[in-house]
């Protein structure tokens, strides 16, 4: 089967693709290995965006929220009406496991050969975490995700970080009933935590309901402690459970084979044109977040919810030359 286009994930990003090349005309497929926008379905069920509704607005379709501050749940609603309303071609739990090159690009799946002119590779980033190896990391206690705080009533949990994601997660499984201790590696909360919670989880930490240790690292985890490293030496607490919430990062491995090169700063930011967002690889783009290479903090669905518009402008473009 062979398409002008074919995006690889359906994230924000993809979906404002796939909405570009659906308003020109263009056999175009999505690829996505999971759910629709399954970066969002996987956040924590009770998340609250930093951003507000108007700026998660894709494809010029208004994004109603019941706050200034949408949830998850209308999150998925929103985009879930996004797709069905512009009747995108999503073939969704269809992992990519290879794509080849040549005079177009065959894109291997779990499913299917495809083969394409143009593609759009839009997978963010939340799927790989940024870990922590220390020794003890693989037990079935340490997690990288956060869903919700009941499986930690009543524990001894450790939380790892001390940027958004760690705080929201120390606040609520505290007030759920969670023993919170926070390791975190500055000196330090991150300042631009969201400005609701940053008051709130400092006060916890200076009234001692929530334990925080800075300038500290996780040594090491066993079956029932952890040890850390602190400013006044190691010491070694009784634990439960362990959510690092250490951040996330692109999947390299599956970019650096498709050829796309890289910075050689630490940042590791992809080549791209910039105006066009067009790879060092010709007629390979990349939207979304996966941009900012390491820096990923730096991009968000505010941010990147053009890149459909200017991808779609480039290959069309090429096509009326």
């Amino acid at each position: 089967m062979h398409y002008d286009l074919i995006i690889v994930g359906a994230g924000p990003a993809g979906l404002a693709c796939a909405i570009e090349a659906h308003r020109n005309n263009l056999n175009y497929l999505v690829i996505e290995k999971g759910v629709l926008v399954n970066s969002i379905y996987n956040f924590p069920s009770n998340m609250t965006f930093f951003s507000t509704s108007k700026n998660l607005e894709v494809g010029d379709v208004p994004f109603i929220s019941h706050t200034d501050k949408p949830t998850r749940r209308e999150a998925l609603e929103y985009y879930r009406r996004l797709a069905e309303s512009h009747a995108l071609h999503i073939q969704y739990g269809n992992r990519v496991l290879g794509i080849k090159q040549g005079e177009d690009f065959q894109v291997h799946t779990e499913k299917q050969i495809y083969a394409c002119t143009h593609l759009i590779v839009a997978t963010g980033y939340y799927d790989k975490a940024r870990l922590l190896h220390v020794p003890g990391e693989d037990l079935e206690k340490v997690d990288h995700y956060y869903d919700d705080a009941h499986r930690y009533i009543g524990q001894k949990l450790v939380v790892v970080g001390g940027a958004n994601s760690a705080c929201d997660v120390a606040l609520e499984t505290w007030q759920k009933g969670a023993e919170v201790t926070m390791v975190i590696r500055n000196a330090q909360l991150y300042q631009k935590v969201k400005y609701w919670i940053l008051p709130n989880i400092e006060n916890r930490i200076k009234e001692g309901s929530i334990k925080a240790y800075f300038n500290s690292t996780l040594d090491r985890i066993t079956e029932d402690s952890v040890r850390i490293n602190t400013p006044d030496g190691p010491i070694e607490i009784k634990n439960d459970y362990v959510l690092a919430m250490t951040g996330y990062l692109p999947d390299y491995s599956f970019l650096e084979s498709l050829g796309i090169k890289f910075s050689e700063t630490s940042d590791k930011i992809p080549s791209f044109d910039p105006e066009t967002l067009e790879s060092n690889v010709r007629n390979l783009y990349l939207a979304g977040v996966i941009n900012s290479g390491m820096l990923t903090s730096k991009l968000f669905i505010e941010n990147t919810r053009e890149d459909g518009k200017r991808i779609l402008k480039s290959i069309l473009a090429k096509r009326n030359t």
